[in-house]
């Protein structure tokens, strides 16, 4: 409640008089004074909170502009904030950065939905042959005897078929499981060992797996990225947890 209200007091009243004191001080706008002052992902993240709250449309709109209409933006956002690019040549391209990382996050917010509304389907081959592979990777000695199997519970599904424990993730558990087990052979395996001991084990590590992507999607919208994650589209699908 109290949260609420402050946002409320902040964004329609003293969030206006601090910037109008500041410019006044500094000669300069809001967006150029994050520039001054921060780098990285904390610029970008401030810069898109400044679009946000911001009363000019052109500067809110600026925050759903695709990749291809950043260029046009970053003019727009110029001139309406006067800035003059003999004075600060930087802008330009600061302001182009950060945009090109919210477009490239937003987008990668898309990209995950997309994967993880699309169900298990055990008529798709390429979906069959993705959890075999996960059967192979972390049991790598032990033989699947059939495709619907009680051995399944081995590394921690809760049914003889696998693809139920994929409702709520769809493909996109399935390929973090894949993702995980495959770059983090070692890690995949000393978690599986250590989920099936008699004492310490908790024998569900696959279904952990799943909810834990399932949180971190959840969370997408509200996390600061790196940079890397939002723009760097040859990167899987995947909720790359180094990024997290």
């Amino acid at each position: 409640m109290f949260i609420s209200l402050w946002d409320f007091f902040y964004g329609h009243f003293f969030r206006f008089w601090m910037k109008w004191l500041l410019r006044q001080m500094t000669g300069k706008c809001e967006l150029q004074r994050i520039f001054d002052t921060y780098v990285g992902a904390q610029r970008t993240h401030r810069i898109e909170n400044s679009l946000v709250y911001s009363k000019n449309k052109v500067l809110q709109e600026a925050t759903f502009a695709a990749q291809s209409e950043v260029d046009k933006c970053v003019d727009d956002i110029m001139k309406e904030k006067n800035i003059n690019t003999e004075k600060d040549v930087s802008f330009k391209i600061c302001m182009k950065a950060c945009l090109l990382q919210i477009s490239g996050y937003k987008q990668l917010y898309l990209d995950v939905e997309g994967v993880r509304k699309r169900p298990y389907d055990s008529d798709n081959p390429q979906h069959e042959k993705l959890l075999l592979k996960l059967w192979s990777l972390l049991m790598p000695t032990k033989k699947l005897k059939a495709r619907i199997s009680k051995q399944w519970a081995d590394i921690g599904f809760q049914g003889d078929d696998p693809k139920t424990d994929f409702r709520g993730m769809g493909i996109l558990g399935l390929i973090n499981l894949v993702y995980f087990s495959e770059n983090y052979t070692r890690e995949a395996h000393q978690i599986l060992s250590r989920s099936n001991h008699p004492s310490l084990g908790w024998n569900q590590p696959d279904r952990d797996g799943l909810q834990l992507a399932e949180e971190r999607s959840a969370e997408i919208p509200s996390l600061q990225l790196c940079s890397r994650c939002a723009n760097d589209r040859a990167l899987p699908p995947v909720l790359l947890l180094s990024c997290l």
